[in-house]
Parts: structure tokens; sequence; C-alpha cells
């Protein structure tokens, strides 16, 4: 069958994955279960691939549909940083601050530290973009492009200012089935940069910061190179190798049982998060402000 499949299916699967069942799939989707049986049923059919384990007890992801979940976590990711473009496009003439950061950061901290922006100064708008922290540098660097960004990359290129607005440290995960998850030894670096593994794109701050770590290290290539933190982990989750991502982005997986943290040894990958702009130029007004609160303790 050809054709993309809707992105209403794609969403009702990743639930399925984050909730545990078709039905509370269903009942987030504000749909009956037949309906979404249906709809997985015609993905199903337009993929060539069984996604769901039916059984009397109920209805889970198979290992395919693990891993179509991981790719479509990261359309869906792709389809609202489209329409956030759009809008910060309609909005782009009347934005008051606009900004640009690394997906990490915009993803778990920047919400936090516009919100606090919007009640200090509610008549302020705000555009965003969410791209990778290369990306970010370069929109920072343009001509009034951006006027504050927040990277996670080890290093920075010619022209930026930057203050440290807090750290993070990557972690190493697996599925629950994967033999790392019952190891008794601790994983060492060398060890870990020999697998081939899950890793974000190059430019993204999590790849450099990874890179940075191995550097010195028989570096093996990778097994998948993912554009969005989602995409990651739903390949970790469905057991294609280990990944390493942010700690903020594991969180929830780590809680909830669905990723393992593997102990390592000998790499330091804890890493520096920065607001950067243009050198020689001085921050005022919203963007003043908005440093401000990211660089609080």
């Amino acid at each position: 069958m050809s054709g993309l499949p809707d992105l209403d299916s794609l969403k009702l699967l990743v639930d399925v994955g984050e909730l545990g069942s078709l039905g509370r799939a269903a009942r987030a989707a504000g749909i009956a279960q037949p309906s979404a049986s249906k709809r997985i049923a015609h993905l199903e059919r337009r993929l060539g691939l069984s996604l769901l384990e039916r059984t009397p007890r109920g209805s889970t992801l198979t290992a395919e549909g693990k891993m179509v979940a991981g790719w479509a976590a990261h359309v869906l990711a792709a389809a609202d940083e489209l329409m956030r473009g759009a809008q910060a496009v309609r909005l782009s003439e009347a934005a008051h601050l606009r900004v640009a950061a690394s997906m990490t950061v915009a993803e778990y901290l920047v919400p936090r530290w516009l919100g606090e922006l919007q009640s200090r100064e509610p008549d302020v708008q705000v555009g965003l973009d969410v791209v990778n922290s290369a990306e970010v540098a370069t929109l920072v660097l343009a001509a009034d492009a951006v006027e504050l960004g927040f990277v996670e990359g080890p290093t920075l290129p010619d022209g930026l200012d930057s203050r440290v607005v807090g750290t993070d440290r990557l972690v190493v995960v697996v599925a629950p089935e994967h033999p790392w998850a019952r190891r008794r030894t601790v994983l060492r670096g060398a060890e870990l940069a020999a697998t081939p593994l899950v890793v974000r794109e190059r430019g993204s701050g999590t790849r450099d910061t990874l890179d940075q770590a191995f550097r010195g290290l028989y570096q093996a290539s990778p097994r998948l190179e993912l554009g969005s933190n989602p995409a990651v982990k739903g390949a970790a989750q469905a057991g294609a190798a280990p990944a390493v991502l942010s700690g903020y982005a594991v969180e929830t997986e780590l809680a909830t049982g669905r990723l393992v943290e593997v102990p390592l040894t000998g790499l330091n990958l804890v890493r520096s998060l920065r607001a950067v702009w243009r050198r020689g130029r001085a921050l005022t007004g919203p963007a003043a402000t908005l440093l401000r609160i990211a660089s609080r303790p």
C-alpha cells in the first residue's frame, strides 16, 4: 500500500509503548478501543509489519512495533518542530525576543525559564528555534537572527560569549532485556567505545560530548544515528543497541523501568550547559532577564 502513515496513527502507536496498552492509548486519544485497533491494523497493512502482540489480556508492542514507535517519535517531534517553526515565522515580526536552544535544553529546561520570563514580563513575545547545538551557534552568529542561544556541546565556535547555566550528565541506557542490564561488573569506557551504539547525529551536543570522551580510544561505528532524543530512546527500548543520552532525557524511562542505566567508569560524561550570544553584543531587555533566570542556581 502506497503513501505515508498519518500522524494520528503514529501517535497512537507511540502511546501504546508509553502507556503500556492499546486501551490506555485509545483513552488518551479520546477514541474507542475498536477504532484504535482499526487504526493500528491499517498502519500494519501500510507498513507490512506486525506492530501489536494481541492477547486475551490486551495488546502490547511487538519488537518491530517498538522499533517503529521509536522512529514514529522522531517523525512526531519533527512535525511538532514544523508547527513551532511555522508559528515562529508568523510571530517573528512581532516577537520581542528570539531564542534558539539545543533539543535537550529546549525540552527539559527552557519551558521553565520562559514561564518565569512571561510571569515577570507578560507582554514579551518569544520566538523559539529548537535545533542542535551546532545550528544554535550558527543562528546566534548570524546578524540579527537570534539574540540568545542555549547549547550543550563541549566546544564553542569563535565569535561567541557564553555563560554556564547548568550541568548535565550523559548516561548509558539499555532495554531491560539487554545483557548489560544484568551485568555484575561496571562498564569500562573502552568497552563502551568499542560497542556499536545508538547515538544522536553529528552536530548535537550529546554526540559531541560523547565523541570527545571517546578520544584516544578505539571507537566502533554507530549502530544507528538518529536526530532526536525520542528516536534514540525508542531504538534503545526496542533492543537495537545501548544508547548514550542526557540524564534529563531518560528520567521517566528509568523511573518506570522501560530503560536501565548501566554503571560506567573511566569516562567523564558530565557536560556544561551554556547560554551563548554574539561577542561584543550587550544583552539588554528580555534577553538579559532570561539570561539571569537561566543562570540562577
